[in-house]
């Protein structure tokens, strides 16, 4: 009897030992967003009562008003690229305050500001590109005039609440095609 209580007391101190080993955390794999948007294709845009024209992304939906203001939309992304025409005519001061009013508006929700400057001589194009990091409600905008005649303005709106972390991807995207439309921007 004594044998046989020795033996379950191994037994049991045996089967304790085993099943309480250390319980490791095992750390997640870094989880990497992988969204896929298709290769921009561009278009030149071309409205015959406006005095510009410029290349769109052709996966964008153009949608224009009597203005020469249009919308262009991305519907995959819940994203919309506003663009606002002015004429000038001896307020280009003040169209330029409002163009970078836009993007400073943004600054207690921006963790960086970027603006880059863009100067085409040849086309007679002239304007600012801004690239706003963080939870902002529009990321990037941009403003381009002649100086003399005309001043656009655009600005990217998603169609959610801002979490940059979540629309990083198609922000890049995006700011690729305004790139092109400020590179392509001409003015008849």
């Amino acid at each position: 009897m004594y044998q046989a209580l020795k033996l379950l007391l191994i037994l049991i101190t045996v089967v304790l030992f085993a099943s309480c080993g250390k319980d490791e955390l095992q750390p997640k794999p870094e989880a990497k967003l992988a969204l896929q948007y298709p290769p921009p294709e561009y278009q030149q845009l071309n409205k015959a009562d406006c005095p510009f024209t410029f290349k769109v992304n052709s996966f964008a939906r153009v949608l224009s008003k009597n203005d020469c203001s249009m919308k262009i939309e991305y519907p995959f992304m819940d994203a919309t690229i506003y663009m606002d025409y002015a004429p000038v005519k001896d307020n280009i001061r003040e169209l330029l305050i409002d163009g970078q009013k836009l993007s400073f508006s943004h600054n207690r929700m921006a963790d960086v500001i970027d603006d880059k400057v863009y100067i085409n001589p040849d086309k007679s194009v002239y304007g600012m590109m801004y690239a706003i990091e963080g939870n902002a409600a529009s990321n990037v905008q941009f403003y381009l005039t002649d100086s003399v005649q005309n001043f656009i303005t655009a600005s990217l709106y998603f169609d959610r609440a801002p979490n940059y972390d979540s629309i990083y991807p198609a922000v890049n995207y995006i700011k690729l095609d305004m790139r092109k439309m400020m590179e392509s921007m001409d003015w008849k």
